[in-house]
């Protein structure tokens, strides 16, 4: 799931987080003090100190952009730029259980999926919000910091597409390098876990009683407590995330403050890149133009450009550069410098957020409990529900009846929230997602405050592919998301029976003891449907069909015949040198859970890439130099 932050945030979306916060205030006061926000902050590189020429230029600093900046400017004699359309983040964002109050700032793109008539029927225009990072750090800023790699078949299957060296033995080593895992037991398990990188991976420092009741209920059920990131997928576990001590630790936070002070490492902010430059004639990337404080500057690269702009940005920023379908660009008026499938391939996790349970015991993390000074100093000093991630207490793996039953292989993912939509009143959470007033006020405005808990149902690997189209020729249009989802029969009744799952997980003995209930209220849109039918649970999920934002895709790496493909194995565009895309746009089929650390895993790889080629060069160059003086002599 996802969130958002900077200094520049839209008032009218942070007032309403503010003035909904009232006594979470007290900590963000004292903890942006000016001195602890010069420590912290990272400073925009003023114009006039920018080079003309930088060895490398990296577009957007999200989830894999600070780590790539991060990692390249390991090597001394290289020149890093990396360029943010967003800005610095802020406080008020490091609050893991606020996660859902930064979105609709300036801090999040704030995209829209295009009406469809298959899912999203809940919301307003029939559009799924897609929130998506404008700030150093990217949608690591905003997402609800959920440390989840996927299943070893992922990768395994990247591989068997013809992507070399993209097995899941060969890209298990990237995992763990960024990894600093706090739980011993997870941590003395060094073959699949990692100790002293720069990511910080543990669970919450807090955790409601509904927390072991979700692991115990699935147990109850015949699913193991296991760690579902190491040797098997399949379970229930307590979810570990990218926090440290009860803050939010975003990429930015992890990768690129403890590094902010390297000499070959330019950080502009606010500056967004509206096109990459591209030689008509020898079809090399050599350089991007950027808006910085209504300025216009051009920049340029010796090596090469890496786009890390994420499953949106960077297929749109690759087509009004003239990179993309040429009937598509054509059309645009952008001429065509490499006729490549680009935004195509788009695959997201779609997920039923209906399935809500009411509690007769008071323990679950609704607003009066969550927001108040104790809770607020609590997690100032990392501990409390406000520590708790978006509310997330539970992860689980299943399997429905359509998956093979003797493999680890589940087709479906469990995020239990111990809250629901209607746990902040309708506060944030419903404008947030785009609920209708109708869909709240009938099945959520009555449960206002009370005891619930929610099951999200998201499917790991839905068949329904959409694409991403450019709007128009100008780098400001937000482009078309058309997602497609549950266009294929077969990811409704996965879907399904996924809910059936979820339902009875609420049912166990390990919830009875709260007084759990199902919610049987009749879903706004579907009265007209025998409840309780697959019919009826099928269109549910078709009106509360929610984005956990996850796009990927829209970039596909694949071999070169593969005509689909838009970058190689080694994340080069194909037909444009000079040119990498390495974020999540690349992955060519989407992981069987959330992507931000397999983001960061692609971050990581694609980074000893780069140094791998460009070193073995320069050392080439040397030596040939070497030689040709030994010759002389």
């Amino acid at each position: 799931m996802s969130t958002v932050t900077s200094p520049i945030v839209n008032l009218a979306g942070l007032a309403t987080a503010i003035t909904s916060m009232g006594l979470w205030m007290v900590p963000f006061i004292i903890s942006m003090s000016p001195f602890f926000e010069d420590q912290w902050k990272i400073k925009s590189i003023p114009i006039d100190e920018m080079h003309k020429t930088y060895d490398f230029i990296i577009v957007g600093s999200g989830s894999a952009g600070s780590v790539i900046a991060s990692r390249l400017s390991e090597i001394s004699h290289w020149n890093i730029l990396l360029l943010e359309a967003g800005g610095d983040e802020i406080q008020f964002g490091r609050v893991p259980a606020l996660a859902a109050y930064m979105q609709l700032t300036d801090l999040d793109w704030k995209y829209k999926t295009e009406p469809q008539p298959t899912a999203c029927l809940a919301f307003q225009g029939n559009r799924c919000s897609w929130p998506r990072g404008k700030v150093l750090g990217g949608c690591s800023v905003l997402n609800y910091m959920l440390y989840v790699r996927g299943n070893r078949r992922d990768y395994d299957t990247w591989a068997a597409l013809g992507n070399y060296g993209w097995d899941y033995e060969s890209i298990l080593p990237y995992f763990k390098k960024p990894e600093d895992n706090k739980n011993p037991k997870y941590a003395a398990d060094k073959r699949y876990h990692g100790t002293g990188g720069m990511l910080n991976v543990e669970e919450a420092p807090y955790k409601t009683e509904l927390a072991d009741a979700f692991v115990e209920a699935g147990v109850e059920l015949g699913y193991e407590n296991r760690d579902c990131n190491a040797e098997f997928q399949t379970g229930f576990m307590i979810p570990q995330g990218t926090i440290k001590k009860g803050w939010r630790q975003s990429t930015a936070t992890a990768f690129l403050r403890p590094v902010k002070t390297r000499k070959n490492l330019h950080i502009s902010t606010n500056s967004h890149v509206t096109k990459i430059l591209i030689n008509p004639l020898t079809k090399h990337a050599h350089g991007v133009v950027f808006e910085r404080n209504g300025q216009v500057i051009t920049k340029y690269a010796r090596k090469e450009i890496i786009v890390s702009s994420g499953a949106i940005g960077s297929p749109q920023l690759l087509m009004v550069s003239g990179v993309g379908p040429k009937e598509h660009l054509l059309k645009h008026g952008i001429p065509v410098y490499a006729d490549l499938d680009v935004g195509s391939n788009l695959q997201d996790h779609i997920a039923s957020g209906w399935p809500t349970f009411v509690l007769e015991k008071p323990v679950s993390l609704n607003y009066p409990r969550v927001v108040g000074l104790s809770s607020a100093i609590g997690w100032y000093l990392g501990k409390g529900p406000g520590t708790v991630m978006g509310g997330v207490e539970g992860m689980a793996w299943v399997k429905t009846k359509y998956a093979n039953q003797t493999d680890d292989f589940p087709d479906i993912e469990f995020h239990f929230v111990s809250g629901s939509a209607a746990s902040d009143g309708g506060i944030q959470v419903r404008r947030a997602s785009g609920l209708t007033y109708e869909t709240w006020s009938k099945y959520y405005e009555p449960l206002t405050f009370k005891e619930t808990i929610s099951i999200a149902v998201m499917l790991l690997r839905p068949r329904s592919n959409g694409y991403i189209r450019l709007r128009s020729a100008d780098p400001h249009d937000k482009p078309l998301i058309y997602p497609n989802y549950l266009v294929d029969e077969q990811d409704s009744k996965v879907l399904v029976d996924g809910v059936k799952i979820a339902i009875a997980v609420g049912a166990t003995d390990a919830f009875a003891k709260f007084g759990t209930k199902f919610y049987a209220q009749p879903f706004p849109g579907c009265e007209h449907l025998p409840l309780w039918t697959d019919d009826y649970i099928a269109c549910c999920n078709r009106h509360y069909s929610a984005t956990i934002y996850h796009p990927v895709g829209t970039c596909k790496m694949g071999p070169v015949w593969d005509k689909t493909a838009v970058v190689d194995p080694q994340l080069r565009v194909y037909g444009i040198s000079g040119l990498r895309v390495i974020d999540a746009s690349i992955m060519p089929t989407i992981p069987s859970g959330n992507t931000n650390a397999p983001t960061i895993m692609v971050a990581e790889k694609g980074s000893d890439l780069i140094k791998g080629y460009w070193l073995a060069l320069e050392g080439s160059v040397k030596k040939g130099k070497l030689k040709k003086k030994i010759v002389k002599v």
